[in-house]
């Protein structure tokens, strides 16, 4: 049964938060959207309800969720900038908002949480010994999220691979990477070893997957955490057939990642350094089971990959 309500999208302007606002509002939810600058917004989403505020004040995030049903928590720091200061402050904001309105939280969840311990499958519950400084904030935000649960703040969880989709030409590896914004495909540039995997989640199926497992929302623990398929590229070749196959270019140019530039310029760039961390997720295939998903929803939601390529380069503006 769908569920409607007062919903208070963090990071809105976003992504996979733009994605799951604008699926909410289709839902007949109400949504607000807190932005520090609303009125300075070249482009604002008709129907969501722009609110003044700042994800990182407190009074702010409590103000805007009062008589909600859920925030969405899709907020984060631009590029990897300053992640140590701000993520963690942001999610316990978020939850004492939560707590004051009763509201439950969604969290679109990462890979990053896990370590080669566990790979190549990690499920829901596998440990968690993230190798980077990023993935220990994440776990560190994901085990708030539970320890508040048990004190009566739901949370959903959907963890999913790499993000590419028609509206997200911003901090994700397919457009920092694979192909650049707004020029045609003349090349792909790929990060990842030769035969190892690589998962990815096309940002419109996985808001989707959020807002059929909230439809569901008298059903879900008051912990919840679910993996997405998405699309399994098992020998890392599948994602650039489907960019020259898209392009109408069979014979593009492949080239690798330059690692080696941000062994360089990692000294001088907290952005670099992170990234150069992620490294390990390239070099070694991680596939995540949607078994647990699937027995919830009874399939995901999947857009076959050439349709989702070439929706997210023509909303890149490379086709």
């Amino acid at each position: 049964m769908t569920q409607t309500g007062i919903a208070l999208v963090l990071g809105a302007t976003g992504a996979i938060g733009g994605e799951v606002a604008r699926g909410l509002l289709a839902r007949g939810w109400r949504v607000r959207a807190l932005q520090r600058a609303p009125d300075s917004l070249a482009r604002r989403d008709a129907g969501f309800e722009w609110i003044k505020g700042d994800a990182m004040v407190a009074a702010d995030v409590a103000r805007a969720a009062r008589g909600a049903s859920l925030i969405v928590h899709a907020v984060n720091p631009p590029g990897y900038r300053n992640w140590g200061e701000l993520v963690l402050p942001m999610i316990d904001n978020t939850i004492a908002a939560a707590r004051a309105c009763g509201a439950r939280i969604l969290l679109p969840g990462t890979v990053y949480n896990f370590g080669p311990d566990v790979f190549p499958a990690p499920t829901e519950a596998s440990a968690q010994h993230a190798p980077t400084r990023k993935g220990g904030i994440r776990v560190e935000l994901e085990r708030r999220l539970r320890a508040a649960s048990a004190d009566g703040v739901r949370t959903l969880i959907v963890r999913a691979g790499d993000f590419f989709g028609p509206r997200g030409a911003g901090n994700n590896w397919f457009s920092g990477a694979l192909v650049k914004a707004g020029k045609p495909v003349d090349a792909v540039m790929y990060p990842g070893a030769k035969g190892v995997g690589h998962q990815w989640a096309y940002l419109p199926d996985l808001a989707e997957t959020m807002l059929r497992l909230l439809d569901r929302e008298a059903e879900l623990p008051p912990f919840a955490v679910y993996h997405m398929r998405g699309h399994w590229d098992a020998a890392g070749t599948q994602m650039i057939d489907a960019v020259r196959r898209v392009a109408g270019r069979p014979r593009i140019k492949v080239r690798s990642f330059p690692w080696w530039a941000l062994v360089l310029i990692a000294p001088f760039s907290e952005t670099m350094r992170e990234m150069r961390e992620m490294r390990y997720l390239w070099q070694h295939g991680l596939y995540m089971d949607n078994a647990r998903l699937l027995a919830v929803l009874g399939e995901e939601p999947h857009t076959p990959l050439d349709e989702a390529v070439r929706a997210t380069l023509t909303g890149m503006r490379c086709v």
